[in-house]
């Protein structure tokens, strides 16, 4: 009886679908993260973009709130808030290429805080 020998696209397989969990982790935000806690909760790099994704999360429904406080601050409100939502729109966007990217790398500025979130 001949052996039978590893799939090599079985690993590819596997690897394609971290990324692809690690992305819809980013990309859903906090609906990804529950998803992500629910279906991988034991494969640490989708948990990892899945924490990033949250850290991204709250900071940007913080910095939201602020910048809607800081709004009626005549012209200068509404350039604050026009420059939160850039940094948070371009923080989510890097989360999303890292997860694809099949390397563990932080989210600038905020990332760091990822990590200190034990599950």
């Amino acid at each position: 009886m001949p052996k039978k020998r590893a799939n090599p696209s079985n690993k590819n397989n596997k690897k394609d679908d971290k990324k692809l969990f690690a992305f819809l982790a980013a990309f859903l935000s906090i609906i990804g993260f529950v998803i992500a806690l629910i279906a991988k909760r034991n494969d640490k790099y989708v948990m990892f973009y899945a924490k990033q994704s949250l850290v991204v999360f709250i900071v940007g429904a913080i910095l939201g709130v602020i910048s809607w406080i800081l709004i009626w601050i005549p012209v200068m409100g509404w350039i604050i808030k026009l420059a939160v939502n850039i940094i948070i729109l371009v923080l989510w966007v890097l989360s999303w290429v890292y997860a694809l990217s099949g390397k563990e790398k932080e989210v600038p500025v905020v990332g760091h805080y990822g990590r200190s979130i034990k599950l």
